[in-house]
């Protein structure tokens, strides 16, 4: 077997990619990953620095990582700053790592795409063979999370909420499966929200420049409140229609013709992620309207079985978005360090299944036999 790096995504073979990508997953796509590139989202001055890595047997490629060389721990959502801190204070350096991720995107996917040891063993390699800290896989599958610990590697996890799809035939359907409170309460959020705007449906080639360039606006805002700085440019949002096409989907909120809040998704083959949302005006409920509930109600239209709606909140539970473990892995050459990692990580997981339980428990579902 035979590794390869490659210095860009845009360089990386395209018929190799695909292969081993597949087709399905927009955050995998080659010209989702070139397009942060050519946007300047990720490159030169950003701190991610792509290291698209790929195994050969022979003249096959049978294993590849979305990889980048990272010189912070910004726009991951898994966060390891104390254990930068940690290393750092003991005199060792942190920064640059190895992050297998997509970057800024806290979603759930393949990350070792094609044969998952010989992908395992070229992260550690290259860890070794250039003196980094760590590796770190990101919002990856729960099999590959078990073939990184059966090499060592210390598996995460932490808690999303994700809507599924339990074969509603429309939105009224999956009210009818929640409570008679929390089916009259969306209800009301719904009307509320909607009262005095427009609201438009766009995919693709039916987005114009104008409608990007408004939820460049709204990323813009919510993005320097959260953030400080958003993470992604104007000229990726600007480019992405024409790259990814029908993959691209967009919930507008006007006034009088004018937008005023928007949510950007990307359609997966079976999942609606939920990706961007922002306003210029604050109206009660709109963020629910755009965010969760058109998801949900375009995903059952378009027999769709799972909307991923980002990282944290808890504020979906009560809007049928149930909680998930989401896995990740880590490798620390360290033997020192890594156990310290691992003690951490241990206690970790145990408060992460108590809020499990109690997110379960949370779940608006109505129960057999109530109304």
């Amino acid at each position: 077997m035979t590794a390869r790096i490659a210095g860009a995504f845009a360089e990386v073979d395209a018929a190799d990619w695909l292969r081993l990508a597949g087709e399905g997953d927009p955050f995998l796509d080659q010209r989702f990953l070139a397009l942060l590139e050519s946007s300047g989202s990720v490159g030169a001055g950003t701190g991610w620095q792509p290291l698209p890595l790929l195994v050969d047997r022979g003249d096959r490629a049978i294993s590849a990582l979305p990889a980048y060389l990272k010189f912070h721990s910004q726009g991951e959502y898994v966060f390891d700053h104390g254990w930068a801190d940690a290393w750092e204070r003991a005199g060792g350096q942190y920064y640059p790592k190895l992050q297998v991720s997509v970057p800024f995107s806290p979603v759930v996917g393949r990350r070792l795409l094609g044969e998952f040891d010989p992908a395992l063993a070229v992260a550690e390699t290259v860890v070794q063979s250039n003196g980094l800290s760590s590796a770190h896989v990101t919002f990856c599958t729960e099999a590959e999370a078990d073939a990184g610990a059966r090499r060592g590697w210390i598996p995460r996890i932490g808690l999303q909420f994700h809507w599924h799809n339990r074969g509603y035939g429309s939105f009224e359907d999956f009210l009818a499966a929640l409570s008679s409170r929390k089916r009259k309460a969306i209800r009301k959020e719904r009307e509320r929200a909607c009262q005095g705007l427009k609201i438009v449906t766009k995919r693709g080639a039916e987005i114009q420049s104008a409608d990007m360039d408004a939820m460049w606006g709204f990323y813009q805002d919510t993005g320097s409140r959260k953030w400080g700085r958003p993470y992604l440019t104007e000229a990726f949002f600007a480019g992405l229609v024409e790259a990814m096409g029908d993959a691209v989907l967009l919930f507008l909120a006007t006034r009088d013709g004018a937008p005023i809040a928007g949510a950007l998704n990307f359609v997966g083959k079976d999942t609606l992620y939920g990706r961007y949302w922002g306003c210029v005006e604050d109206v009660p409920f709109l963020h629910f309207e755009l965010s969760y509930h058109r998801a949900i109600e375009w995903a059952i239209d378009h027999g769709l079985s799972t909307v991923q709606a980002g990282a944290q909140g808890e504020h979906k539970l009560a809007r049928g978005y149930e909680p998930v473990i989401t896995h990740s892995l880590h490798y620390i050459p360290d033997r020192g360090f890594r156990e310290a990692v691992r003690d951490a990580v241990n206690r970790e997981m145990a408060a992460v299944h108590q809020e499990l339980d109690w997110a379960r428990a949370a779940l608006p579902f109505r129960q057999s036999g109530s109304p």
